[in-house]
């Protein structure tokens, strides 16, 4: 029997495969397509404080290898997440993943306070790609000194390990990994989705109501592995990897390059057994290559 285990900050993961914010709801949605149990963690859609109706539709436009996205973060809230959602995800022994979402610092900081106190969560994600509204819009992952600002900000009041969910819409991913790191992260996530658009040249309309989306899906993943092998060298703590991995041969690759745990993202709405595929895919990788433990190629390629 191969060991598809992995550890870090302190939690272990029974394999690691993980989906990536957005695409797999919170788990309830597609429990009756695959075993959340099975899974290495679930990573929820983001949670911001209060109730947030996300941007006017069409929000979603399908791309060639992939999809872009402006749906705005919509989500019920923190409160209706405790009771709904994270109530049905303590049926599975599986640890959660629970990303955070906010405006401003304040929204992501009592965010954070509301959900590290339940003890259902294993870590906490923070998604640094919201527009911060007090500095004109821009994200708090595109500066390096919000992005170190916003994450020394949650680490005080966390009381779970803190991912940073850095934007690979930036110059050089090493300073933002490096500025998490400085922030006091415990382990850094990427990539986020780059900032994209699509003209309907039959009727001269942008194709999504926000005139721009996040780009994902297979199309990326190239540039995903080569943002991760770069942030990962340039930091101590853990890195999570994705973006646009469709098949366990991604997730390898990904894993090779530096990260400790990989989402599937995209491929989720294509295909919603994907992740079981991909962890079978892995073990029979490892059965086939003569590896014994799956955290044995992680960085390998450094």
């Amino acid at each position: 029997m191969r060991d598809m285990s992995v550890s870090l900050c302190g939690i272990k993961f029974r394999n690691p495969v993980t989906c990536a914010s957005g695409t797999f709801g919170s788990g309830m949605e597609y429990s009756g397509f695959l075993d959340l149990g099975k899974l290495g963690a679930v990573t929820t859609k983001g949670v911001s404080v209060t109730a947030w109706e996300g941007n006017d539709t069409p929000r979603v436009a399908e791309t060639p290898s992939g999809m872009m996205n402006a749906i705005g973060l919509q989500n019920p809230g923190a409160e209706v997440f405790i009771k709904r959602d994270l109530a049905f995800l303590k049926n599975f022994d599986v640890p959660v993943i629970v990303n955070v979402c906010g405006h401003t610092e304040e929204e992501y900081v009592e965010a954070v306070k509301i959900l590290s106190e339940r003890e259902e969560i294993a870590m906490l994600e923070i998604n640094v790609s919201c527009p911060n509204v007090k500095e004109g819009g821009i994200a708090f992952g595109t500066d390096a000194d919000s992005l170190l600002s916003i994450t020394k900000a949650v680490k005080q009041v966390s009381k779970k390990p803190v991912i940073m969910k850095l934007s690979p819409n930036v110059t050089d991913i090493s300073m933002m990994a490096r500025a998490a790191e400085e922030g006091g992260a415990d382990a850094v996530s990427l990539i986020n989705t780059f900032t994209a658009m699509k003209i309907d040249i039959y009727r001269r309309r942008f194709v999504l109501a926000n005139r721009t989306g996040g780009l994902s899906g297979p199309a990326i993943h190239p540039i995903a592995v080569r943002m991760v092998y770069e942030a990962s060298k340039a930091v101590k703590i853990p890195v999570i990897g994705m973006g646009g991995i469709a098949g366990w041969e991604d997730a390898v690759e990904m894993m090779m390059a530096g990260a400790s745990l990989v989402a599937v993202g995209m491929m989720n709405f294509h295909e919603p057994g994907l992740m079981m595929d991909i962890i079978n895919g892995m073990e029979a990788y490892m059965e086939k290559t003569g590896i014994e433990k799956i955290s044995d190629i992680i960085g390998c390629m450094h």
